[in-house]
């Protein structure tokens, strides 16, 4: 997955997603697919099962579309965990999503009860 994009003429270039600065960068809502996943370090995995996942500094909560890709963002952190978010049950509760450019899920926050181990 891309972490950068180009504009249409190609001569501007930006993140995707995880800007520390405000950034409009023009999402659409999206349904998401019945299941994301979540790579993180084991370290977190208490945190998160009692909290949820929170976007704290960043714009959003990142979710990937598969297992393999969440993996891959939980080995940068540490020994990984890759947890299961039922983000068809959380869209029909009302919550929003969005997909960017480069196939990344972003919400504002997955409460526990969304998510599996």
């Amino acid at each position: 997955m891309e972490r950068i994009a180009f504009s249409e003429d190609g001569t501007k270039i930006r993140a995707s997603q995880g800007h520390s600065i405000e950034v409009d960068l023009d999402y659409q809502t999206a349904r998401p697919p019945a299941l994301l996943f979540h790579g993180t370090a084991e370290r977190f995995l208490q945190s998160i099962l009692e909290q949820g996942l929170q976007k704290r500094r960043r714009h959003h909560v990142h979710l990937s579309p598969d297992a393999e890709t969440a993996l891959k963002v939980g080995q940068r952190h540490g020994k990984p965990v890759v947890l299961t978010v039922q983000s068809g049950r959380m869209y029909a509760d009302g919550y929003v999503f969005y997909c960017s450019a480069n196939g990344v899920w972003l919400t504002d926050e997955v409460p526990p009860n969304y998510i599996g181990v």
